[in-house]
């Protein structure tokens, strides 16, 4: 039976977006799952389509409610899935693809164990995460050495996914995420996207 909800998660700078990215655009029945959050909206971006836009009282009082099926506060601002917008897509028959991390991607599965194909997307070793991590020069030091201190803590869970994908070569990642989608959605009804995203 096809999964609807497939799950991807990595330590950060293993590269679960690229490949998320890929296989929106080699499945165009998938469709993206929109995160809540508390952190400001940037420039471009619009509430509904890049994320839920919540204030912090309203982001805790949906916790409090249990509307949250993941959340967590990362750098100072809450991210988390709404249960509603998840359990709507299912109803419709949607195939949705997430781009979290590891405890988000359990929590998924506590939540719709039948429905979850999660897949970790691995760095061939903690020394080549280090290196891209620093390469981006996004960061501060003290950034960067707090996210391979939480890839340690990440990558301790690989073995809980149900597929493990080792990014040393990204084309044959690529190649990899898509069989292993093509196969849980083989037979599946793979209509267009339901609803229209590009906000027009």
């Amino acid at each position: 039976m096809a999964r609807h909800l497939i799950v991807l998660s990595a330590p950060s700078g293993a590269g679960k977006t690229t490949v998320a990215r890929h296989l929106l655009q080699e499945f165009p029945f998938l469709s993206f799952s929109v995160s809540a959050t508390t952190r400001s909206q940037r420039p471009g971006e619009r509430h509904g389509k890049d994320y839920f836009f919540l204030s912090r009282d309203e982001f805790r009082a949906r916790i409090e409610r249990g509307d949250l099926i993941e959340y967590e506060e990362i750098f100072g601002n809450y991210y988390g899935t709404l249960r509603s917008v998840v359990q709507e897509a299912l109803n419709r028959g949607d195939f949705l693809i997430f781009d979290v991390d590891v405890k988000g991607a359990l929590s998924l599965r506590n939540a719709f164990p039948t429905e979850t194909l999660l897949i970790f997307v691995a760095p061939p070793d903690m020394e080549t995460l280090a290196h891209r991590l620093r390469s981006r020069q996004t960061e501060t030091t003290e950034q960067v050495e707090l996210r391979l201190s939480r890839a340690e803590m990440e990558m301790a869970h690989r073995d809980t996914f149900d597929e493990v994908l080792v990014n040393n070569n990204l084309e044959e990642t690529l190649r990899q995420a898509t069989a292993i989608v093509r196969a849980d959605t083989e037979g599946a009804p793979q209509q267009a996207r339901l609803f229209d995203d590009s906000g027009e």
